[in-house]
């Protein structure tokens, strides 16, 4: 029996060479002391995906993309920070698939300076070919983007506006292929996570997996996450609202309630994209044991959460563990000062 048929019919473009890797991570296992208290520890390899650099967000532009080609759009145009992963993901498929893409970039976190502002994310938009435009401060992006796709409208173009994160109901969709995809992956491994653990940003992966979960009758509050937007009580309404929404668009008469969707707001810190010790901390523990490069905007935030409820039991003896690395590589050569020694 397939799992989440319902996601074979809605119109979706590949953009993943097929299922991402599960690994255990033994080396943290090891310094941790983990096999003491029989935790296993495995990390989903979300940013190991071969398009763009990789990464969480080709998971929702699959079904972003899939309106896009039903509707016969010719444009994406997408919105975020200036060092959003979101945006590179977006230019980097539309260069794929040829679309022509457009980027409404804002400053969201206090940031700047040469690698802030040219490397990383910014330095790969330019290379996939999009049009990056810097907004001033206090406007719109989104606004800004609805007006570019009526004003193409005119000329007789056919744009898809993608907003932050790609954190829209089609866009959730994809990590409800997700929490399929880890079923069957839990079914070939004889194993099932006990707790799946991911950051919430724009809220489309949590919102995404909680609905996945609900869908195939299992326990969502499996899927924890760790917020590095917005505080916990802000960030859980908005997960409740789009798994809900998600799991309308699967034609499910299922749906979330708060107590649904756990999220930890220990380790948002000054706010998004402002680095915490904790955060390098944890970033330098992935890299120096495991080889694992995590990102300090996303990833370092939830595994420096993660790292922390290990230690100090509130991940219960006995569970096996899954992190869900989300990608985002190239933000760390946009943070070089912040996380030299």
């Amino acid at each position: 029996m397939t799992l989440l048929p319902t996601l074979d019919t809605i119109a979706r473009v590949d953009l993943l060479d097929g299922p991402t890797s599960i690994q255990r991570l033994t080396r943290i296992e090891e310094a941790l002391d983990l096999a003491a208290r029989g935790i296993r520890l495995f990390a989903k390899r979300d940013d190991t995906m071969t398009l763009g650099g990789g990464g969480n967000k080709l998971r929702k532009l699959e079904f972003h993309l899939g309106h896009a080609r039903a509707i016969e759009a010719d444009t994406l145009i997408s919105t975020g920070g200036l060092q959003s992963n979101h945006a590179r993901l977006t230019a980097a498929a539309a260069a794929k698939h040829g679309f022509a893409c457009e980027l409404y970039l804002s400053r969201m976190v206090p940031k700047d300076g040469v690698d802030y502002e040219a490397n990383g994310n910014v330095l790969l938009d330019d290379l996939f070919g999009a049009k990056p435009v810097l907004l001033a401060h206090g406007v719109n992006g989104l606004a800004v983007a609805e007006a570019r796709t009526a004003e193409l409208g005119r000329a007789g173009r056919k744009a898809l506006v993608i907003p932050l994160g790609g954190s829209t109901p089609t866009g959730a969709l994809g990590y409800a292929r997700c929490a399929r995809e880890i079923a069957e992956q839990e079914a070939s491994m004889d194993l099932r996570f006990d707790r799946v653990v991911v950051p919430n940003g724009s809220s489309g992966t949590q919102a995404g997996l909680v609905s996945g979960y609900v869908a195939m009758g299992r326990d969502p509050t499996v899927v924890r996450a760790y917020s590095v937007l917005a505080d916990a009580a802000k960030a859980r309404a908005s997960t409740v609202s789009l798994a809900n929404e998600t799991l309308v668009l699967l034609g499910l008469s299922s749906s979330v309630a708060g107590d649904d969707v756990r999220i930890d707001d220990t380790q948002l810190g000054g706010g998004y994209g402002v680095p915490t010790d904790a955060m390098k901390a944890a970033v330098r523990l992935a890299a120096s044991h495991e080889g694992l490069l995590l990102d300090p905007v996303y990833s370092g935030k939830a595994f420096a959460g993660l790292l922390h409820d290990l230690r100090s039991g509130a991940v219960r003896d006995g569970e096996t563990v899954l992190f869900v690395v989300t990608g985002g590589v190239p933000g760390l050569f946009a943070y070089r000062e912040d996380l030299a020694t």
